[in-house]
């Protein structure tokens, strides 16, 4: 039987045999029902995403109020000089680190809430 053929017998069915086809594809096959909103589909997707993403690279959106304080804290984390810091700063939004694990990254975000600066993580 073609695909097409067995397409045209799919449309034929009527509801009860729709079910029933299902349930003999779920027990003799293994074959789940399938729908637009499976939530096991669309949490193995998010379960996959949050695996992928393990390192995180922390981005400076801007300085705040306190654009010497964020200066500072910058030096202090990337083991720039002060002139290099100063230019991360000015260049926001810019990469401040790269490939830090989520629980270091969390940290530093809120370091930078602490001074009024804002920092995102990508």
């Amino acid at each position: 039987m073609k695909t097409k053929d067995l397409a045209k017998e799919l449309v034929k069915l009527t509801v009860l045999e729709i079910n029933d086809l299902s349930k003999i594809l779920k027990e003799k096959y293994g074959i789940e029902e399938l729908t637009g909103n499976n939530t096991q589909i669309n949490n193995k997707k998010k379960e996959k995403k949050e695996i992928k993403k393990k390192i995180f690279d922390l981005y400076l959106k801007s300085s705040g109020n306190s654009k010497l304080a964020t200066i500072k804290l910058i030096k202090n984390i990337t083991g720039k000089g002060l002139k290099e810091s100063k230019d991360i700063v000015d260049r926001a939004p810019s990469l401040i680190k790269n490939n830090l694990k989520q629980t270091e990254a969390d940290l530093l975000i809120k370091e930078f809430e602490q001074i009024g600066a804002i920092a995102e993580l990508k």
